[in-house]
């Protein structure tokens, strides 16, 4: 895989005269894991929208785009708030859909180990209707780390799992996803305190980095001084932005 990109947004995202995003600037550095919280409307989808070139129906006045000044088409991989599997597919359909929209054999080895990872091994042949919440989110983590690419963008990722789930999935996120460019928008402070290499807050006022220095690598222990006192930092500034 050749070096993965940093991102950069800078200008406004408008829809029908309203202002969804910004004006605001962020970067996202290359090979990095960023986290990005703040209060609810502020654009943190939006932002994600304009990286994933899914912006089709808004005004973005400025840039969305990789640093190494390449396009972003065909090196991201998204994975949405909604799970977005198709109802007429089995999960490991679901999990290879990206292949196939592509019109390339699916890789059902590399599919089934990643749905063993996810707890969903033997789920592999269900539609979606007969899957729960969480297990549809751990089928949509599957199929974004399918798609094997030098950015991922995750929005709210983990937010259907009960705690040890979620300790589990972000453990083996951070382990498949070690080396690419990650913005991952989350509403946890917690698990921004695990997982961000670099932190960021989103308010009204613009783009604040939450600082980072000297804490472990990523994943971190949940119950880590650093990851406690970081959780405490987020929590105060987002309840200040409220």
């Amino acid at each position: 895989m050749t070096p993965p990109p940093g991102l950069a947004f800078s200008g406004r995202v408008t829809a029908g005269g309203s202002v969804l995003l910004g004006p605001v600037e962020m970067q996202a550095a290359a090979g990095r894991w960023t986290c990005l919280l703040g209060p609810s409307g502020t654009g943190k989808s939006t932002l994600l929208h304009c990286f994933a070139g899914l912006a089709e129906a808004l005004t973005l006045d400025g840039r969305a785009e990789a640093q190494d000044d390449r396009p972003l088409q065909g090196r991201v991989a998204l994975m949405a708030q909604s799970d977005g599997l198709l109802p007429w597919l089995t999960v490991q359909e679901n999990v290879t859909l990206g292949a196939r929209l592509r019109r390339r054999r699916p890789d059902r080895t590399r599919a089934q180990a990643l749905l063993a990872r996810v707890g969903l091994a033997d789920l592999a042949r269900r539609k979606p209707h007969a899957l729960s919440g969480g297990q549809r989110q751990r089928a949509a983590l599957a199929r974004t780390l399918y798609e094997d690419r030098p950015v991922a963008l995750l929005d709210e990722p983990f937010s259907a799992l009960d705690v040890a789930t979620r300790a589990q999935m972000q453990d083996l996120a951070a382990s498949e996803l070690r080396g690419r460019t990650v913005l991952h928008v989350t509403h946890d402070p917690a698990e921004a305190a695990r997982l961000g290499e670099r932190i960021l807050v989103l308010t009204a006022a613009g783009i604040e980095e939450i600082g980072t220095d000297g804490a472990p690598p990523i994943p971190r222990a949940p119950d880590a001084g650093a990851t406690l006192a970081t959780t405490g930092r987020l929590t105060r500034r987002l309840l200040e932005a409220a």
